[in-house]
């Protein structure tokens, strides 16, 4: 049963994936990002603002750092996610999200100035060529003459901002509790937002995409939090990790079952060269 806890959070963030291309066509990026976070924090509000309230001296004292998170995890990796899907597939989005374990691994060796190890540095490598041969469709030559969907480009940038949020927050351990920093980032990241969504065309909320917003605010903004917290509080982060290596092949069933997509050789290829990669780095840093 304490496997449940990951393998839930995986799925809601694979049917966040599938939501986040679907409102490529359905709302504006920068208004979904904007209600998604608005609804967020108003559901947690009954149960979060009091504490932080009383903490609110704490809060004060280390809001640069609480506001660099948010405008990291909230505003910027979801936002140029919902960006992203304009031009990219769902398919490519799962295999790049797949990478950021390793990236956020990478990141850390290099904040804290520890040598990463061979097999860090060649499972970076491999996933690394897994995501051109993805990028590039199977023909890596492409990249040299321009070929390269600006959607991966910008799905790069925003799992590089959230595997350095998470190196961040874990570096600071800013003494709130897990959903106290939830509920004070959400506000920043909501500042953060705000302008994108008052410049943006108008994007209402309606009966075709409120199921999006719906599903992006409350399951992957709260419910995926709090089975993966619990998730690594039962197996720890180095078992619980391991699931994030379902993402693509779910995404991948998924985009293709429900969005129609298809699926070719190179996500074959690609995914399969990220995977290999994970896996190396992750069984090889066990074993150190």
């Amino acid at each position: 049963m304490n496997t449940l806890f990951p393998l839930l959070a995986v799925s809601i963030w694979t049917g966040n994936t599938l939501v986040t291309k679907s409102a490529a066509t359905a709302i504006n990026p920068a208004a979904i990002a904007f209600y998604r976070w608005v609804l967020a924090g108003v559901l947690l509000t009954p149960f979060v603002a009091r504490a932080v309230w009383h903490k609110r001296a704490i809060v004060a004292r280390h809001w640069p750092r609480l506001a660099l998170l948010g405008a990291l995890g909230m505003a910027t990796y979801q936002g140029l996610a919902y960006e992203a899907a304009r031009t990219t597939t769902a398919i490519n989005m799962g295999v790049i999200v797949a990478t950021m374990p390793l990236m956020s691994a990478l990141l850390a060796a290099a904040v804290t100035g520890e040598r990463p190890t061979r097999a860090t540095v060649g499972g970076a490598m491999l996933s690394l060529a897994g995501v051109v041969v993805l990028a590039a469709q199977g023909a890596p030559a492409r990249l040299l003459h321009g070929g390269l969907h600006p959607g991966d480009g910008l799905m790069v940038v925003a799992v590089a901002s959230n595997a350095v949020y998470g190196v961040l927050l874990k570096r600071w351990a800013l003494p709130l509790s897990t959903w106290e920093q939830l509920y004070v980032q959400i506000g920043f990241g909501v500042l953060v937002l705000a302008p994108f969504w008052w410049l943006a065309p108008a994007a209402p909320i309606t009966a075709h995409n409120l199921p999006l917003v719906l599903y992006a605010g409350t399951a992957a903004s709260i419910g995926a939090p709090f089975c993966w917290m619990n998730g690594i509080k039962r197996i720890g982060p180095a078992r619980a990790s391991v699931f994030m290596n379902l993402l693509p092949l779910l995404v991948a069933l998924g985009a293709w079952g429900l969005l129609g997509e298809r699926l070719h050789g190179y996500h074959a290829a690609g995914g399969a060269l990220v995977l290999a990669g994970l896996l190396w780095s992750q069984r090889r840093s066990r074993l150190h």
